[in-house]
């Protein structure tokens, strides 16, 4: 009988220490400072007027970028806080979880964006969760990535329709759609911040090097206010070595930028959107309601003392 041969060690351990390395180094250049100091929120006085805008990137989809923008946007509106949640993604999955259906949208944020005739306070939408509105989107929106590009200052787009909004909230946050493309890039250079779900797996982290890349690009030539507000790591699963083995080179590459919420899996964030509800208010006790309230919290924490300038 033939002895079967030992498939071969599969080095991912090594791999990812050097993914990790190459992380280290690009991050480095997208937030300055010592290890473990974290930036102030608000660089100037008018900014601490007006809301803080994040915008929730990551060209790999599946991340929890949909998940993460409308809990996070529930928990900070359950804190008290107004926020206005931009689903900036074709899909409209941030409708789709608030219980809204995008194909019936009379008016969506590709008027705004493309009718100057459209404000985009009539396009903002109240939402079942108090203290949380929705600036919705819908397919019509794939069609404006092409329309922008003759568009004079078309990076600008979103920041033109967002300016009017930033007295009326304290926070607004942009889902992005899962891509590099000319969306992300308008949502990038609206933003005051990016903040990075991050799926605990190996694909996920190979992309985080030329993310930091690209939001490196648009500080330098289109918005030198961006910095890395901090990753997320998400769809954790404590089960797997796999996930244990990705969130340790995450801690190592992105030291205090990691937030130390942890989302882990579970079976009640899929079951949420299709309730057409938050997972706070569909399932208030659950780990992942409790995760991203003390999420809400850290978010909260890092920005106190520029919030508290507006009461």
């Amino acid at each position: 009988m033939q002895r079967e041969t030992p498939a071969p060690e599969v080095g991912l351990p090594q791999e990812l220490a050097t993914v990790a390395e190459q992380l280290q180094q690009s991050v480095g250049t997208v937030d300055e400072g010592e290890p473990g100091e974290r930036k102030p929120y608000f660089d100037d006085d008018d900014s601490a007027k007006t809301a803080r805008i994040i915008a929730l990137a990551n060209q790999k989809g599946g991340v929890g970028k949909t998940t993460t923008a409308i809990s996070l946007g529930a928990a900070l509106a359950e804190m008290g806080q107004h926020v206005l949640l931009v689903d900036f993604d074709p899909q409209g999955g941030c409708a789709l979880g608030l219980g809204i259906e995008p194909a019936q949208l009379d008016l969506s944020v590709y008027n705004a964006l493309l009718d100057r005739n459209c404000e985009a306070s009539d396009v903002v939408l109240k939402t079942s969760v108090p203290n949380l509105d929705l600036l919705p989107s819908n397919i019509d929106l794939a069609a404006a990535e092409l329309m922008l590009v003759q568009e004079v200052a078309r990076e600008q787009s979103l920041m033109r329709v967002l300016a009017p909004l930033r007295v009326k909230y304290d926070f607004i946050l942009i889902d992005c759609p899962p891509s590099l493309g000319l969306l992300t890039i308008n949502a990038l250079t609206a933003a005051d911040g990016v903040l990075v779900p991050l799926e605990c797996q190996y694909y996920a982290l190979r992309g985080m090097a030329l993310l930091m890349d690209s939001i490196e690009r648009i500080r330098e030539r289109l918005n030198p206010r961006l910095h890395l507000d901090g990753i997320l790591a998400t769809m954790m699963d404590s089960r797997t070595l796999h996930s244990k083995e990705v969130l340790a080179r995450v801690q190592e590459a992105f030291g205090s930028r990691l937030f130390d919420t942890v989302i882990k899996k579970t079976i009640r964030f899929a079951e949420a959107p299709v309730a057409g509800e938050p997972i706070l208010t569909y399932a208030p006790t659950s780990q992942g309601a409790e995760a991203y309230r003390a999420l809400a919290q850290e978010v909260m924490e890092r920005v106190a003392s520029s919030q508290s300038a507006r009461s």
